[in-house]
């Protein structure tokens, strides 16, 4: 996992600074000397407070019960990029039912827009408890992304299993992110495995996020840019993502549903009326080698 952090790390941002007089010199001046000092003390820019309470839980409430109706007026929206499936391998299961494990880490922007088509899809199935709120790092590409944690989160379904391994926090100590989830010894396995050539490009081994749905079909990285979600509120991103004519929520909802259409086939098509679903429907062909 150390080469997992250090691959999404190496992106950070540069702050430049523009100044005409001699006044804004030295109130800039002073600031960076502040700044600088906090830095020894291994600090860094903090990420944006976090909704708590009744407006958390007003969140994770949204987000987790998008109305059908709003999916299947988004059919594909613009989702561009499906996980690829793969075929000939042993079935990956937990207390046997199809499992889908996703990695990630809550500094990463990328694994911060992923979570909300993922988590938008799973509640199709079933019952997140506990979902956390969170952000991106505040010094890394995309800053201070909003989105949510799977750490501390259970998820309880009678068609699938879900592991979400959260591997670090936002937060840096000492120049790296503090850990958070520990693999167990069978998530290693699977990651060295299908994060790795020939499953993944050379290029693109060990890329977070990672999902692995059952050993039928893989996906790294996120299916749209965090760009999306810059400078909005959790708030703001859960109202956008109800609305099926926002540019979110095409991303957003037309991912959930590629990932929904998906499962549908690990599942046998069940539930029925999920699987049989206009939002389905508008993937229909696109993971006809799923189970084979």
């Amino acid at each position: 996992m150390r080469m997992i952090q250090e691959r999404a790390t190496a992106r950070r941002g540069r702050m430049r600074v523009a100044y005409s007089a001699i006044g804004v010199v030295l109130l800039i001046f002073a600031v960076m000397i502040v700044v600088k000092l906090g830095s020894a003390g291994g600090g860094q820019e903090a990420p944006s407070a976090l909704p708590t309470g009744a407006a958390a839980a007003e969140i994770v409430q949204g987000v987790t019960t998008v109305p059908a109706a709003t999916l299947d007026s988004v059919g594909k929206g613009s989702a561009q990029v499906l996980p690829s499936v793969i075929t000939g391998q042993p079935p990956l299961t937990d207390g046997g039912k199809p499992l889908i494990l996703y990695v990630g880490a809550e500094y990463c922007p990328f694994c911060a827009a992923q979570r909300w088509p993922v988590v938008v899809a799973l509640s199709r199935f079933g019952t997140f408890s506990n979902l956390g709120l969170s952000t991106s790092a505040a010094d890394d590409v995309f800053p201070n992304t909003p989105t949510l944690s799977f750490h501390g989160a259970t998820y309880t379904s009678q068609y699938i299993a879900f592991q979400g391994v959260e591997t670090a926090t936002n937060v840096r100590k000492n120049g790296q992110y503090e850990p958070l989830d520990k693999l167990t010894d069978a998530q290693v396995q699977v990651l060295q495995k299908y994060n790795a050539p020939p499953f993944v490009p050379k290029d693109s081994a060990g890329t977070i996020p990672f999902m692995d749905f059952g050993n039928k079909a893989l996906l790294g990285g996120a299916t749209f840019s965090p760009q999306l979600l810059q400078g909005q509120t959790h708030e703001q991103v859960v109202s956008a993502i109800r609305d099926p004519n926002s540019q979110l929520g095409q991303a957003v909802n037309g991912n959930a549903n590629a990932l929904t259409a998906l499962i549908c086939r690990m599942t046998g098509d069940q539930p029925a009326d999920v699987c049989s679903s206009a939002a389905v429907k508008a993937f229909q062909g696109e993971f006809t080698n799923v189970g084979k």
